[in-house]
């Protein structure tokens, strides 16, 4: 071994284990990092001489050591998961949190309710049947039957409103979308331009992963490998982010919950207005606002246009305190058109109030209490409005109830796969401790190897040729 090249030998050992220590630095220095992956010098052994030569044989053992590189820790596998289990709960944390809400438009159980209402208006029915002439009793049908209307009313506009500030939120989600892809496409080009140049750019593809994780969870983003470093990100197959150029996407669509169907509203890209089918966030906000909403307001309007249909028809059959037939106690524009936002009490005269069964003998007001008791009866009628509302709250609550079980599975295997993703990439701070002896020791036994070198070159050089010595 020639004494020279050992000692270029122990200066890359030197090199290599200093640079082994700055990356375990790095590491430690960034175990509270969000977003960072954990290094590692790549250490390979540099060849020997291996070109021929007729009167050159070269015996040497190698050239020592080469630590220019430092990649990443990253499973891909890992990484794909994660993106698409973060979608997953993203867009089942939506859907629990809008069937909460639509539990809180109801307000069931309780005495605030539409089914607590309901109930007081049979009931002073039946109490109107007790003293079908008294004024006070045809007071207390028309306030509780008023109340019952006003509950229609609000409930419906809570709906409305939980409707409308989701379609609003569906703008705000875009524009932040179109900032992160626009900021990863910017990083990709940074990323190229590092890479071809040969230098680190570790720290900017961590900053670009934790961007698409971030467009994972909002719209169900995933990624795959290009060129020199960089990464493309795709959308339920039509791609957002091709190396630095971005995609933009907006949401499009009605702003009346009145006319939604299940493609408006939507996403679309901007230029080119071509449909996205999103996930995450955006594609559990899109299912509330085409289908879950849309449904419980669909099935309240039927509630009340049940109410409205089996009052009025009761009532048509009795008379009034005058002996007339009994009208029309709820409208709204016809009954087939009556929703819950449009219906109306039209009676507001407790003498119209339809109680008795046949017109009253004379001119004195009927004693007779018979349609005010069938009205009473309505409330236990199989298939009434009381049946079909109590059918819809069940549902509601079954609904919620799965919704939220299942989005706890769903944080389980997230919480499983996050686990497993950071065992690779994130920082163990007793792997660092241990790599930091490990990196010290060898650099001590360079430094050693220098000195037994410059020890060995001292004999040769100074004590060489000197007889008698």
């Amino acid at each position: 071994m020639s004494t020279f090249s050992g000692l270029n030998r122990a200066t890359t050992a030197l090199w290599a284990q200093q640079r082994g220590l700055d990356v375990t630095g790095q590491n430690i220095a960034n175990i509270n990092t969000v977003g960072y992956s954990r290094q590692r010098a790549e250490l390979q052994s540099v060849n020997g001489n291996v070109v021929p030569a007729i009167y050159s044989v070269s015996n040497q053992v190698g050239q020592g050591v080469d630590a220019d590189t430092v990649i990443r820790i990253r499973d891909a596998f890992l990484e794909s998961r994660a993106q698409a289990e973060t979608a997953t709960t993203a867009q089942m944390t939506v859907r629990d949190d809008t069937l909460a809400t639509v539990e809180q438009a109801f307000r069931e159980p309780g005495t605030t309710g539409i089914s607590a209402k309901l109930t007081s208006v049979y009931t002073s029915w039946s109490e109107l049947a007790s003293s079908p002439k008294e004024d006070g009793a045809r007071a207390a049908v028309l306030q509780n039957t008023a109340t019952l209307v006003a509950e229609l009313h609000t409930t419906s506009a809570t709906l409305d409103q939980q409707w409308t500030q989701t379609r609003d939120s569906l703008d705000v989600l875009a524009q932040d979308v179109n900032a992160k892809a626009q900021a990863i496409a910017d990083l990709n080009v940074s990323i190229r331009r590092g890479t071809q140049a040969g230098l680190p750019v570790n720290e900017l593809a961590d900053k670009r992963d934790v961007l698409v994780m971030d467009l994972a969870e909002a719209i169900g983003a995933t990624s795959t490998p290009g060129s020199d470093g960089q990464v493309d990100v795709v959308v339920s197959g039509a791609t957002l982010i091709s190396g630095g150029s971005a995609t933009r996407i907006k949401a499009v669509g009605t702003g009346d919950p009145a006319t939604v169907s299940a493609t408006n509203p939507r996403f679309e890209t901007d230029p080119g207005s071509t449909r996205v089918a999103v996930g995450g966030t955006a594609g559990g906000k899109l299912t509330a606002l085409t289908e879950t909403i849309p449904r419980y307001r669909t099935e309240l309007d039927a509630v009340a246009r049940q109410v409205a249909q089996e009052i009025n028809t009761a009532h048509a059959q009795g008379y009034d305190k005058d002996g007339a037939p009994g009208g029309v106690v709820f409208d709204g524009g016809g009954a087939a058109t009556i929703t819950a936002a449009t219906i109306t009490l039209k009676i507001t005269d407790t003498a119209k109030l339809a109680a008795a069964s046949r017109p009253p003998n004379g001119t004195d007001p009927s004693a007779d209490n018979g349609n005010a008791m069938a009205l009473g009866k309505l409330k236990d009628a199989a298939g009434g409005s009381t049946t079909l509302y109590r059918k819809l709250i069940v549902a509601l609550g079954v609904e919620a109830s799965v919704a939220t079980s299942n989005l706890e599975t769903q944080k389980v295997i997230g919480s499983q796969v996050e686990a497993s993703r950071e065992s690779v990439a994130g920082v163990n701070i007793d792997e660092e401790m241990t790599n930091m002896l490990q990196f010290q020791h060898a650099y001590q036994a360079a430094a050693r190897l220098i000195t037994t070198i410059d020890e060995t070159l001292d004999v040769l050089i100074n004590r060489t040729g000197r007889v008698g010595l």
